[in-house]
């Protein structure tokens, strides 16, 4: 039987919690933070959602193609006027929820002039509770999530230039959906996600980073983002970083225990950058 042991990321400084037999060293960073769902402390600091429901004005539900033959579905927001901008939203470890849907309305209204692509990563499930989001976190695959960003980009069309912004388990796959969009990046918006640690990979960036984190991390802790400054640093790529004295998901939509100072001064910043890049 497969027991829990606690692995010391030492490049990483970082403790998660991993099963025997898995080769850390070369897991992807998004799986790398999927690990995080075996840790009971990593639970606790996700208290569960409040309830809400999303009653949107512009957004629809879709489904599009993905390139391993399975159909995907997002929230979408058209701009009111024909546009090649796209931003990819991502959603934490609870699933493409009804905050989530809430805080795309919130960046389409703002920027104006993008269409808004709120991806689920989950494939239709959405966690209420702990174990569930530990389920669909923990079982979540690189390579179907690749095939979910790609089907989305496809969606998009020839043309079309992309942010990225997400939360958690999203702001790492915010950081490999720019990487997977190539020059078609233009921005990238992580917030408290696990960063590529690969310089090799991080050199074929083509957009700029801007990071937000919470010093009181414990997950994402200031030694992780020290070691993601020095290795953007060594490919030569942009990164920008801000450092909020919060713990991890201060900024989570979903979470009802959010720091609501540093999650405005954050979305600023935000709405800042993307207007600045994605252009």
């Amino acid at each position: 039987m497969k027991t829990l042991i606690t692995i010391l990321f030492s490049f990483l400084l970082l403790p998660a919690i991993a099963q025997e037999g898995i080769t850390v060293c070369h897991t992807p960073a998004t799986e790398k933070f999927a690990l995080f769902a075996s840790n009971s402390d990593f639970n606790a600091d996700h208290p569960a959602p409040l309830v809400y429901i999303h009653e949107t004005v512009a957004g629809k539900m879709i489904t599009f193609s993905t390139p391993d033959g399975k159909d995907a579905n997002a929230f979408y927001l058209e701009a009111p006027v024909k546009s090649n901008k796209y931003l990819l939203v991502i959603h934490e470890w609870w699933g493409l929820n009804e905050h989530i849907k809430r805080e795309a309305e919130n960046l389409f209204n703002d920027l104006g002039d993008v269409n808004v692509i709120a991806l689920d990563m989950y494939d239709g499930n959405v966690a209420t509770t702990q174990a569930e989001a530990q389920k669909y976190m923990g079982s979540m695959k690189t390579d179907r999530g690749k095939s979910i960003v790609e089907g989305a980009m496809a969606f998009a069309g020839d043309g079309a230039i992309f942010g990225t912004i997400g939360w958690c388990f999203g702001g790492g796959w915010s950081l490999e959906s720019t990487l997977i969009a190539g020059s078609a990046a233009q921005a990238c918006v992580m917030y408290y996600g696990m960063p590529v640690q690969d310089v090799a990979r991080l050199k074929t960036l083509k957009a700029p980073v801007l990071g937000i984190f919470g010093s009181q991390d414990q997950w994402i802790n200031p030694d992780v983002v020290k070691t993601f400054e020095k290795n953007m640093k060594e490919a030569g790529e942009s990164l920008t970083v801000e450092m909020y004295d919060a713990n991890h998901a201060f900024a989570n939509p979903s979470n009802p225990q959010f720091d609501q100072e540093a999650t405005a001064d954050a979305y600023a910043k935000t709405l800042a950058f993307l207007k600045a890049n994605l252009k």
